[in-house]
């Protein structure tokens, strides 16, 4: 496994590889990394010839309660983790390489950075969007892979590249749970052992969505509630938001649902934000996002 620390190297490095006509995989991380992301990294590795991974704990997604110092980093690490998943290459650039002197260029992908997360991170979204550009624009992969646990934040990814015709794939993967059905999360690391058996309560409640819809309930309010109703069960956590929502534009459902909807929840547990979804057909079962989503402009990589 090759690890890069500078763009100049990586773009020499990954030229080489498209020049002998393979493709290249990619997966943008903040490291801290966790079988879940290490899921990611091995369907890269599945689909194309060559897989790259970046580490990039980006400051410019932090809000100013969020301490960005304190995000955990262990590149040593998290480099060995990457290299059992077959990974190729690893990225880790500086902050300044990222973001040189005299930056000034800020993405916005406006109406989804302003719905769920949007609300409680202002701001957060136009980070995400610009980091990942970045990023996106280095690496030149054929594939960029992200997972359903941060939904909303792979939707505005992929809105983002069909708006500004980036000639990538984008794929959205499942999430990936513990046996009792916590999504797995850097988050989870901060939970205390009587906090993270309370944090069960999030799954559970997005399996009371299932429950309700195969008993005939189709009216996302009575859904909520039965969410809400399932988390109160559990004295440690607090509910940020819940929402019932249209998955390809995430604006909340008011009416009679009959068709593919999502599930999603933010809830403290103690002083630990942890967030979780499930897509969800009109009947109850659990939809896996498409992993044959094709950025429309995808053909004209070599133009």
């Amino acid at each position: 496994m090759r690890l890069l620390q500078q763009i100049k190297p990586l773009r020499s490095y990954l030229r080489a590889i498209r020049q002998d006509g393979k493709s290249i995989g990619y997966v943008p991380t903040m490291g801290s990394l966790h079988e879940g992301h290490l899921s990611l990294f091995r369907r890269a590795r599945a689909d194309c010839d060559t897989s790259v991974v970046s580490i990039f704990v980006n400051p410019r997604q932090f809000g100013p309660n969020e301490d960005y110092t304190a995000y955990p980093r262990d590149p040593h690490g998290d480099a060995q983790l990457a290299s059992t998943a077959g990974v190729d290459a690893i990225f880790i650039p500086a902050a300044d390489h990222i973001y040189p002197k005299g930056f000034q260029t800020r993405i916005e992908v406006e109406t989804l950075s302003q719905l769920l997360e949007g609300v409680s991170r202002p701001g957060h979204f136009s980070g995400v969007a610009t980091v990942v550009a970045k990023l996106l624009n280095i690496v030149q992969p054929d594939i960029a892979y992200f997972g359903q646990k941060d939904y909303q934040q792979a939707l505005l990814i992929e809105r983002m590249v069909t708006d500004l015709n980036i000639p990538i794939e984008v794929r959205i993967e499942p999430t990936v749970r513990e046996a009792d059905g916590l999504a797995l999360s850097s988050r989870n690391a901060y939970l205390s052992q009587e906090e993270r058996e309370a944090a069960a309560i999030l799954y559970k409640s997005l399996q009371c969505v299932r429950e309700k819809i195969c008993d005939g309930v189709r009216d996302p309010h009575h859904l909520i509630q039965a969410m809400e109703n399932r988390i109160k069960e559990e004295p440690l956590a607090k509910v940020d938001y819940i929402t019932i929502a249209d998955p390809k534009t995430l604006i909340p459902l008011k009416s009679s649902i009959h068709d593919t909807f999502l599930a999603a929840l933010a809830v403290r547990i103690g002083s630990v934000r942890l967030l979780d979804n499930m897509l969800f057909s009109s009947q109850g079962e659990s939809v896996i996002p498409g992993r044959n989503r094709h950025n429309q402009e995808s053909d004209f990589r070599n133009e």
